[in-house]
């Protein structure tokens, strides 16, 4: 072997191993990703059972109820649609009734959302930008407005 083809080898060895580390850390990631919705575009999205995603609005008033241990079971609202949400670890000090919480878990083939992670905010200051877009467009959240009133 010539000396430029030496190089050659060595260039398309190295190319196959950055493929090959390029292809299973986006193979790796694909299983991370959580898109964040409501209520109204889980429902709309072809969401497989099993994919997992991140919920949010608000827990409907009266639907909290307690089973045996640690289980719980809320219905998370944005006026539009809800989704019964089960959730089987501790829950934050901060989650209550009409209060806004972010959730992540998958939904089952009965349409019930298994959370394995509620997240209670604490003021409605504090709201991703996004999530507080889709929140003002259903007149849901306000803002700083709303705080200062």
């Amino acid at each position: 072997m010539n000396r430029r083809t030496n190089r050659l080898v060595w260039i398309a060895a190295i190319g196959c191993v950055l493929s090959l580390a390029v292809g299973l850390s986006l193979f790796a990631l694909q299983s991370g990703i959580s898109f964040a919705m409501s209520p109204s575009e889980l429902t709309a999205a072809k969401i497989e059972p099993g994919q997992r995603v991140r919920l949010f609005g608000l827990v409907t008033e009266g639907s909290v109820v307690r089973g045996e241990g640690l289980n719980v079971r809320f219905d998370l609202t944005d006026n539009d649609k809800t989704v019964r949400v089960n959730f089987g670890k501790i829950l934050p000090d901060l989650f209550r009734e009409n209060q806004g919480i972010i959730t992540e878990g998958i939904l089952n083939a009965d349409g019930v959302f298994i959370a394995d992670t509620v997240l209670a905010k604490h003021d409605e200051n504090y709201m991703p930008a996004d999530m507080a877009e889709k929140l003002k467009d259903k007149g849901l959240w306000q803002g700083a407005e709303a705080a200062s009133k």
